[in-house]
């Protein structure tokens, strides 16, 4: 009973990560004005559908401004066909106001969000053409994980100043008496000396410390996890957004030297960022290959726990990633994700962190796209 349980408890977590992501839950709420004693059916079904529009447009803003301006593209479509997109809808409230002839609806519905990502896709400017004139595109994505820390002591300099200030005062002061006497051929002298001597001295000393202390950022190295089932994530997601996507490795060859997946993946392996020379070469050598447009970023894996709804090992990743345009002199960035975190679970540590990677790279890349299909990228 206990595996069993374990199983369904599994299933149902690889259930919400797949279809969770292409039915969604969203709320709204409208009113509208009447004009007889009490609303009809017919501004009860207005009602409903402005409450369904607000539902939906209530999802697209929380997924961020990009998929918003796409859902403007597109919102005369939705309208037209509601039941395409909307799979249920439940009235939560209704209240009717003679006094001020409105009545108000709120709804939750459930969306049929694969119906929607595809309705966008169709009105993009890079469905539009044909397959020869659909715009090349290259990606590489590194999965890695924290391998060593190095962190340094603290270096700490220290100054001491000292003055010393002195004077010295002295004093001397001498007085006498001499005299004599003649008495019967004799002669008698005398003399009387008194002397007094008086010095004084005075020292005071200032000692002033002051120094500083630097401290030295860790230097963190990375290993890098193998990610052949992203690749095929990343590279659906950029097809049927309709991209005519290209194997980096493929590129590689045609670039003369100048663009090479091992040295992106050295940079990313010691560090967050690109190195300029890098860089340089990648838009270089795309040139020369005639790529347009190139995919870079990272997901690296984080933390591990428990999570407490399942009790499954949970694991974080953090996803990062650019989409740059290399036909400019100096590329410009057309879309970027991140840093956004998504966590995934599993019985194990191994199928939680591969839950997760694949969460953040489907997310990772619909979110490039969407961007880009707001600029009308072909």
């Amino acid at each position: 009973m206990q595996i069993i349980r374990l199983l369904l408890i599994v299933a149902l977590a690889t259930f919400t990560l797949a279809a969770g992501a292409q039915v969604q839950q969203s709320r709204g709420k409208a009113s509208v004005s009447y004009e007889g004693p009490s609303a009809s059916a017919d501004d009860k079904a207005r009602a409903m559908q402005a409450a369904q529009l607000k539902a939906v447009e209530f999802y697209y803003a929380e997924a961020g401004e990009s998929e918003s301006e796409n859902f403007d593209a597109v919102r005369d479509k939705i309208l037209a066909n509601p039941d395409r997109y909307i799979l249920e809808s439940t009235v939560l409230a209704e209240e009717d106001n003679p006094d001020k002839k409105q009545y108000t609806t709120t709804v939750r519905i459930s969306l049929n969000v694969a119906s929607l990502r595809n309705l966008v896709k169709a009105n993009s400017a890079v469905a539009k053409v044909g397959a020869g004139e659909k715009s090349p595109l290259a990606f590489v994505f590194v999965s890695r994980q924290v391998a060593s820390v190095k962190s340094f002591d603290d270096r700490v300099y220290k100054r001491v100043d000292e003055s010393v200030k002195g004077s010295v005062s002295e004093t001397t002061a001498q007085s006498g008496v001499e005299g004599e006497s003649l008495r019967g051929g004799q002669i008698r002298t005398n003399a009387a000396t008194a002397a007094r001597t008086d010095a004084a001295a005075a020292r005071s000393q200032t000692i002033e410390t002051g120094g500083s202390t630097v401290k030295r950022a860790s230097e963190t190295t990375y290993r890098l996890i193998p990610s052949a089932n992203l690749n095929q994530v990343f590279s659906s997601t950029f097809t049927r957004a309709g991209f005519s996507v290209k194997d980096a490795a493929f590129i590689e060859p045609l670039t003369g030297g100048k663009f090479k997946v091992s040295d992106v993946e050295a940079d990313y392996q010691s560090g967050n960022d690109l190195k300029p020379a890098t860089l340089q070469s990648i838009a270089s050598g795309m040139r020369i290959a005639h790529i347009p447009y190139v995919a870079l970023g990272t997901l690296d894996v984080g933390s591990v726990d428990k999570d407490p709804a399942t009790g499954l090992v949970r694991v974080s990743v953090t996803v990062n990633a650019k989409i740059y345009d290399m036909t400019q002199t100096i590329p410009d960035t057309k879309a970027s994700v991140g840093p956004i975190q998504y966590s995934g679970v599993g019985p194990s540590e191994d199928e939680a962190r591969g839950n997760a990677l694949k969460l953040a790279a489907n997310n990772a890349a619909r979110e490039l796209t969407s961007q880009i299909t707001t600029q009308g990228v072909q």
